[in-house]
């Protein structure tokens, strides 16, 4: 299959820029409209279009590795989020507890930013291995 060239040269200036929203998006997320699905939707489609524009093969082999780990990592920071209130304030699972310092573009950190962060990580995990998985299938066919 031939690339396209212009395809190739937007996706490399506006890759950086969709990866840098989902990040925007991700970070403002417990405290605007936005948050870890969100943002991983952004990411996994900047990595799709990586793939559409350098081919498949080059972004399964950067990534594939990483898949299945930033699902793990994503789904223990998801239950280490939740384990914070029980362990430190004998709250209940998944209790919101949040920071006293603002932080610039943050907000108040707290552990609705470790969950969305955990969803993030889960999330784009699954959409490249979904991604990869539909890959393989088509060069199967071909």
């Amino acid at each position: 299959m031939s690339r396209s060239t212009i395809l190739t040269t937007a996706t490399r200036i506006l890759l950086p820029l969709m990866l840098l929203f989902g990040f925007y998006i991700l970070v403002r997320g417990h405290n605007d409209p936005g948050g870890g699905i969100i943002a991983a939707h952004k990411v996994g489609a900047a990595l799709d279009h990586y793939g559409l524009a350098e081919g498949m093969d080059k972004a399964k082999k950067e990534q594939s590795g990483n898949t299945r780990w930033l699902i793990g990592v994503g789904l223990l920071l998801i239950l280490l989020s939740g384990l914070i209130a029980p362990i430190f304030t004998n709250g209940p699972f998944l209790l919101a507890l949040w920071g006293s310092t603002e932080l610039p573009a943050f907000g108040k950190p707290g552990t609705p930013l470790l969950f969305d962060i955990g969803v993030d990580l889960a999330v784009i995990g699954v959409t490249l291995l979904i991604i990869f998985s539909l890959a393989e299938n088509e060069e199967e066919e071909a």
